[in-house]
């Protein structure tokens, strides 16, 4: 694996760990949500320049890309054409739609250039694997061939998440003084812009008038983080029934999950967020959590027809106040929300059934077979799933 290392610690040279069997080489390249989108775009470029020469001398027998940024597509097709190996390429998010919608890619030639580059790293890819249907149409409405695309989302973790320690979950509750035995809603993520974090101010303080005793918890960070605490600070609500805690490491996280009563993931109103993966759903769904959306798209149908939680996109902010009230409140439906979450974790998004359709992806394509991988795991994918719940 070739990878960054994101910490500024002052080191500019390559080094090598391994994890769980992976051989890693790491570059360190100093990246943060913190940064503008011109230090990003420098910071993957200066990846993709070093990675490419890394990555063409690892002996290797097909390359695997995953994106975002669209520019890991630079070594990884290098590579593949000095090896003369296959290519496979995962879209994690529709770049450079996304950029596009919410105003970062401004300039025309640098617009052009970006559908360039998208429509280049599919047609060096022997197959495309996307995380969603929507993404999926996007592939294929840039020009690729619809066989050749794979549906495989993100998964759900479901034995990490499992038998998590019941005194540590109490003990998580009682060292907050403000939460003890009330209800918790979590949010555990990027606070970024496209994120739109800042959407739980407004609940909270509707909450402050109708169910003052639930709780909001925010975990994270980035480069909305102070807008979000002033946004809260302004309106009343930090640190009466909205708190805010800095990222917690991911071993931490089933015993957050656990001590919530809901977990949810949140995207400002984009179409072009509609077709995202958030790793903060599959998890809410392997913890066996009902999960609140404020986005449409997928993921909320899956929701809804699941009737694993509340979707709360489209509805003004009094009504999802009052009705999220009343579910919070609602042990009985908790519960049922929470046992369809698990259930659907395990019959569509388990990681080990995934990731043997990945393997047999990447397998395929070193056969030159990609299409007939594609179209198996995205036949699996959309026969258990999508056309079930959606």
């Amino acid at each position: 694996m070739v990878t960054s290392w994101r910490e500024d610690g002052g080191d500019t040279c390559w080094f090598e760990t391994e994890e769980d069997g992976i051989h890693v080489y790491w570059l360190p390249v100093p990246y943060s949500n913190h940064m503008s989108y011109v230090q990003r775009i420098r910071a993957f470029f200066r990846f993709a320049l070093l990675a490419a020469r890394k990555a063409a001398s690892l002996q290797a027998d097909v390359v695997f890309a995953t994106s975002t940024p669209l520019t890991i597509a630079l070594p990884a097709v290098y590579a593949a054409r000095k090896q003369r190996i296959p290519m496979v390429f995962e879209v994690r998010d529709l770049w450079p739609e996304l950029p596009i919608a919410i105003g970062v890619l401004r300039n025309p030639f640098m617009r052009r250039a970006a559908q360039w580059l998208e429509r280049w790293a599919y047609k060096n890819s022997e197959a495309v694997v996307a995380l969603s249907p929507g993404m999926r149409d996007g592939v294929v409405g840039a020009g690729y061939p619809q066989e050749r695309v794979a549906v495989i989302p993100n998964s759900s973790d479901i034995d990490f998440f499992c038998g998590v320690d019941t005194a540590a979950v109490q003990r998580f509750r009682a060292e907050r003084s403000w939460l003890g035995g009330r209800r918790l809603l979590v949010y555990t993520g990027t606070f970024g812009r496209i994120n739109g974090v800042g959407w739980t101010v407004e609940l909270a303080r509707y909450w402050l008038d109708v169910a003052p005793e639930l709780r909001i918890l925010l975990v994270g960070d980035g480069q909305e983080a102070g807008l979000v605490r002033r946004k809260a600070q302004d309106a009343g609500v930090l640190g009466k029934n909205l708190f805010i805690e800095p990222p917690m490491p991911k071993r931490d996280m089933p015993i957050l999950l656990a001590a919530a009563d809901m977990a949810s993931s949140f995207f400002i109103d984009l179409p072009e967020m509609r077709a995202n993966s958030a790793n903060k759903f599959f998890d809410a769904l392997a913890a066996g959590k009902p999960v609140l959306l404020n986005y449409g798209g997928w993921q909320a149908e899956l929701v809804e027809s699941a009737e694993c939680g509340y979707v709360a996109w489209g509805k003004p902010m009094g009504l999802v106040a009052r009705e999220l009230a009343v579910r919070m409140s609602d042990q009985q439906w908790l519960d049922e929300a929470g046992k369809a979450s698990a259930k659907l974790a395990s019959s569509c998004f388990d990681r080990d059934v995934l990731a043997r359709q990945l393997e047999f992806v990447l397998d395929s394509a070193l056969k030159g077979d990609g299409g007939r991988a594609s179209l198996i795991a995205s036949g699996v994918y959309d026969a258990a799933c999508i056309s079930n719940h959606v």
